[in-house]
């Protein structure tokens, strides 16, 4: 089977394949030109009799699991990242299936780190056939020196929950690591060792997918609270040593920048916010978790502060500069879909106007409506940015493959989207004629600040 085949010119002026691994796919028609039909996709209708009375799932380790879900050939297998570079689950799952010489798996992450470099001998003997899922570090470089069997394809936040609803992609067996859960498989992120906030990433694979394996260690009496994970959409419940490793969650740059052109970006960037009145009373916005775009929303808190303002949500992946800001009482709510240091866990834990949210309210395009269309002013980062303001998030200008989606191309559609980027980095320009990789249609952004 090819890797991909039919290739069409899209709205955006790429050339791109309509069928990818024997899959027929819709190219780019243009920003709200592709309209879905019918009716969502629907996971196999279970009966409670096939389940315990007694509300325990429990089976003795992952690999019992697995086969009891029916691992085989070709499946495709998913899992969160809500523990980053520090998930211990998703290579042992790999690890089981290929101890079973089962083949030509799938694998749909919500995004794959450099601590699942183990992973490639996998993809090398046929264990795993191809990763849809963002590709950091040592994973995205294999697929970009052509390596891997079957094509990636990589999808933002929004657009996985969009593919699993819609039936673009059907998940046989769903494997969510919890740091907090009981035997009935209802789980959370905010308690247990190995807290990490929220599963939103992992809410669609529960619902969708035809089994769901949870597994935690933390297992605690019925019933976990809060769920995050509801128990009814769950099959099985593993009790493990370890699932993931908090204090690496802090894997992207989580501090404030101290590179003084880039602070200048920042202060530039709230500058015009300011001169502009893009930032009022009740304003909202958000801001990732990039050195500066932390510094830009500390500049935003002082002119919060100035003012005498409150802005009504920060829209967020959390770390402690917002928490900051919504415990000082100048934020209303965060509406958080990833947390990225500890601060924040312990923030969500805490503050009930620190709330989870999931791909589904925030970006998922094909619904009645999300909350990224509601944010006023959008602060993204990215590797390059044309003249005609096209953006690349994910490669790098020598085509490598080095960075995840995650839902920065769903955060487009706020009132205002802003890039503060760098002329240059490490000497490789990064404002440029064309971008190597296209994720973003310069329509869709308003302003570079550099």
């Amino acid at each position: 089977m090819k890797k991909y085949d039919k290739l069409v010119t899209n709205a955006a002026g790429r050339v791109v394949p309509t069928i990818i691994n024997g899959e027929e796919h819709i190219p780019f028609m243009g920003i709200g030109k592709y309209k879905p039909t019918g009716r969502k996709y629907a996971p196999r209708i279970a009966s409670c009799a096939d389940y315990p009375e007694d509300g325990n799932k429990l089976v003795p380790g992952l690999k019992e699991a697995l086969i009891k879900s029916g691992l085989k050939d070709g499946m495709t297998i998913s899992t969160h990242h809500h523990f980053r570079n520090g998930d211990l689950i998703a290579n042992q799952i790999f690890d089981i299936a290929h101890e079973l010489g089962v083949k030509d798996l799938r694998w749909y992450p919500s995004a794959s780190f450099p601590c699942q470099e183990h992973l490639i001998q996998y993809l090398e003997d046929g264990t795993i056939n191809r990763i849809e899922g963002s590709m950091n570090g040592p994973l995205g470089r294999f697929a970009s020196l052509g390596k891997m069997k079957g094509l990636g394809v990589l999808r933002s936040h929004g657009g996985r929950y969009q593919a699993i609803q819609d039936g673009e992609v059907e998940i046989d067996i769903a494997v969510i690591a919890a740091p907090t859960a009981d035997a009935f498989g209802n789980a959370n992120g905010v308690n247990g060792d190995a807290a990490c906030g929220l599963l939103g990433f992992a809410l669609g694979d529960s619902q969708y997918a035809d089994r769901v394996i949870v597994v935690t260690d933390n297992l605690v009496p019925f019933p976990a609270i809060p769920w995050q994970i509801h128990g009814n959409y769950v099959d099985f419940v593993v009790e493990v040593d370890k699932v993931g490793l908090p204090e690496k969650i802090i894997s992207g740059t989580t501090q404030i920048t101290k590179s003084p052109d880039r602070l200048l970006i920042a202060e530039i960037t709230a500058q015009f916010c300011e001169e502009a009145g893009l930032i009022y009373d009740g304003f909202s916005y958000q801001a990732g978790a990039g050195g500066t775009a932390l510094s830009i929303g500390n500049y935003f808190g002082d002119i919060l502060r100035k003012n005498n303002w409150k802005a009504s949500f920060i829209r967020a992946g959390s770390n402690k500069y917002p928490v900051q800001l919504l415990e000082e009482g100048i934020v209303g709510y965060i509406l958080d879909g990833q947390t990225f240091d500890l601060e924040g866990v312990r923030s969500m834990r805490e503050n009930s106007n620190h709330v989870n949210t999931s791909p589904f309210t925030s970006y998922n395009y094909h619904g009645k409506g999300n909350f990224a269309s509601l944010v006023d002013i959008v602060v993204l980062g990215a590797t390059e940015v044309d003249v005609n303001f096209n953006a690349n998030v994910v490669s790098h200008s020598d085509g490598y493959l080095l960075h995840g989606i995650g839902g920065w191309q769903n955060t487009l559609f706020g009132k205002t989207t802003i890039m503060p980027i760098p002329l240059f980095r490490d000497r490789i320009p990064v404002i440029r004629d064309e971008v190597t990789t296209m994720c973003a249609p310069g329509e869709m952004i308003d302003v570079v600040v550099t």
